[in-house]
């Protein structure tokens, strides 16, 4: 039978301890009538024990906690602490939690038997109802403010929300981008048939899509035009003289039916949109370019932007790019053709995306496979750095590029490339000094602000003293020059305090002087005293000597 319930809150952990009641006709109206009754609930549920959480992001690694289904130890202390001990004493005891993955975790972990049923979910519901007034060490609107900054909180960590650095925007710039493309060149195609009409020799002049659409957008009447449009034709011939003066002789001998001022409206209108649709998508092109700076650096700076942002697309994120090997990332976008050689036990494909890279169009017919199979461990290296990095920089992007260009010279004419490992060396360590050289300007700008600073300061200062003097000077009604700064008083405390100084500093001269010469004379004594017993020592021995000498001569004379 349940006898408590685990409610888990915003703030804080939450156990309620449940009065017997029956559980025949828990699903009828009357008891689900009186769920939603304050006075009724009450009297089945009550608060046995709270502890809130410590701070926002104690509540956030917790709610990450339960999400996942993991019992930490805040909330494995907690119930220890206010539930008995699991053994006889605890052997009535049923633990209502609202899903069954924590409610095994904490049965595992605990050794507390643990209910997740319907009876569970109806005594939640009204707990979460009645919150606010059941929870009485909560103030009124401290829940929902808990629960507003956790939710935020919560929802940005799942996302893994980044302003800067979002590779779902790529994903879907580039696949407008390709739409775009298709839905460009579809309508182009119809303002030249529709144009070619009244005006057919434009279409054989001009080949550019967006330029013919300009172009038909300004002419509209080709009888209207005369000598004075000739600049205007040159400008929107992209400064071309040759092709606007043959746009103005094909226009005086065109074949071209004419048309009525209706038909000329709708094609005016039809071809504003196409101009307006390419320059939306130069606009795009940019935007992506951008994007791809910021969020894969050193892939954008290898393989180019839209091949890169077509990787990230295929694969679905940059994470996902970057957990691939480099075996996958080369047929990636060729599946169809993978599965087809597979069942067909024929060659598999040696490029997807990639072969729009420039590197495998400059191969040989010989080395397409070999250069493909290097820019693809080089694009997973960059995809890596990008995705794991936490200040982006495309210097590693210029040394795996660098890498690639070396491959194709070997390639071609046989000369060894450099290794990898000096590559990512050479490039740690510029990205080193770059670190040395931002912290010294850094040093040097907090100095000048710390100098600025104390300009201010003493300007400030210099203004507050002049004031002064200029009120001493009024009271004393002579001139501001000859006020003195400071007060007689003050004058008088200084010059004490510096004689005071002064005295200190004789005394301790003197003392040190004195405890030198004791020093001095203590040593003098003894080297004297050492000096007389040398003294002795030496007539001692000389002594000693003459003795001996004089007794050798007498023995040789006895035995002559």
């Amino acid at each position: 039978m349940l006898t408590h319930v685990l409610f888990e809150t915003a703030s804080g952990y939450a156990l309620f301890e449940r009065q017997q009641s029956e559980e025949i006709g828990q699903k009828t109206d009357q008891v689900q009538a009186s769920v939603q009754d304050l006075g009724k609930f009450g009297q089945t549920v009550k608060l046995k024990s709270f502890v809130p959480f410590k701070s926002a992001a104690h509540a956030l690694e917790n709610a990450n906690d339960i999400s996942e289904g993991v019992c930490n130890e805040t909330l494995k202390s907690f119930l220890e602490l206010a539930l008995p001990k699991p053994g006889k004493k605890s052997a009535g005891v049923v633990l209502g939690v609202s899903e069954k993955i924590l409610a095994g975790a904490i049965k595992a972990e605990t050794g507390y038997e643990c209910e997740s049923s319907e009876l569970v979910s109806e005594v939640i519901r009204g707990v979460r109802q009645h919150a606010d007034k059941l929870l009485r060490q909560l103030k009124h609107g401290d829940l929902e403010r808990a629960q507003l900054g956790l939710g935020h909180s919560y929802s940005r960590c799942k996302v893994k929300f980044n302003v800067h650095r979002s590779d779902n925007m790529i994903i879907q710039s580039i696949a407008l981008l390709d739409q775009m493309d298709k839905d460009i060149n579809t309508f182009s195609m119809r303002v030249r048939e529709w144009y070619s009409w009244h005006f057919p020799e434009l279409s054989k002049i001009i080949t550019d899509n967006a330029t013919f659409a300009k172009l038909a957008k300004f002419i509209k009447n080709k009888s209207r035009l005369t000598e004075a449009d000739l600049p205007q034709l040159q400008e929107l011939a992209n400064d071309d003289d040759l092709k606007a003066r043959q746009i103005l002789d094909a226009a005086r001998i065109s074949m071209g039916t004419d048309i009525s001022e209706i038909d000329m409206l709708n094609i005016e209108s039809f071809a504003e949109r196409v101009v307006s649709l390419a320059e939306y998508r130069k606009e795009l092109f940019d935007y992506l370019v951008s994007k791809m700076h910021s969020v894969a650096p050193n892939l954008s700076t290898l393989i180019g932007d839209v091949v890169g942002a077509r990787l990230i697309s295929h694969a679905g994120s940059l994470t996902n790019l970057s957990k691939y090997p480099a075996s996958t990332l080369q047929i990636l976008g060729a599946e169809k053709a993978l599965f087809r050689a597979l069942k067909t036990k024929g060659n598999t494909p040696k490029y997807g995306l990639l072969y729009h890279s420039s590197f495998i169009g400059r191969a040989g017919i010989k080395n397409k496979g070999r250069i493909s199979r290097f820019v693809a461990n080089k694009c997973s290296i960059a995809s890596r750095i990008d995705c794991f990095s936490d200040n982006p920089t495309t210097k590693f992007g210029d040394a795996l590029k660098q890498q690639v260009e070396e491959r194709l010279k070997f390639f071609e004419t046989g000369a060894a490339p450099g290794k990898n490992v000096d590559a990512m060396r050479r490039v740690l360590d510029d990205l080193a000094r770059d670190e040395q050289s931002s912290d010294e300007e850094m040093e040097d700008a907090e100095k000048a602000e710390a100098k600025k600073v104390q300009i201010i300061v003493t300007s400030f200062l210099f203004r507050f003293f002049t004031l002064r003097e200029w009120e001493a000077a009024v009271a004393i009604d002579r001139p501001i020059m000859s006020v003195p700064s400071l007060s007689p008083q003050k004058k008088k405390e200084k010059e004490k305090e510096k004689k005071e100084k002064k005295e200190k500093k004789e005394k301790k001269e003197k003392k040190e002087k004195k405890e030198k010469m004791e020093k001095k004379e203590k040593k003098s004594k003894k080297s004297d005293g050492e000096a007389e017993e040398e003294k002795r020592k030496e007539a001692n021995a000389k002594k000693e000597k003459r003795k001996e000498v004089g007794a050798e001569p007498k023995s040789k004379k006895m035995k002559i």
